[in-house]
């Protein structure tokens, strides 16, 4: 049975881009929900709504969730709340002094 850390490990593999780190580590991924016989719902972010990457990150995402073993990957985009960095992810990205 596949849990939420084979999701995690999934979405590690996905990289945005633009900034070159995973979508997990850069917070863009708020919910993980595993569902009877191996369906997982996603609820994600991106770092903006003109993300022009939007597409391709989803595609992978869903496609590395398949790949990993899910029958079926739901992944939704939220706005609410936006995307914010955390402490961790401004110092790998350069952003603090």
């Amino acid at each position: 049975m596949l849990t939420k850390d084979d999701a995690i490990e999934a979405l590690k593999g996905v990289q945005d881009p633009e900034l070159g780190l995973d979508i997990w580590t850069l917070g863009l991924v708020y919910t993980i929900d595993i569902k009877e016989e191996e369906k997982v719902f996603v609820m994600m972010t991106l770092t903006s709504p003109a993300c022009p990457f939007g597409p391709m990150i989803l595609a992978e995402a869903r496609q590395s969730l398949i790949t990993k073993g899910f029958k079926d990957a739901e992944i939704d985009i939220t706005f609410d709340p936006p995307w914010q960095p955390n402490e961790d992810v401004r110092i790998l990205l350069g952003l603090t002094f």
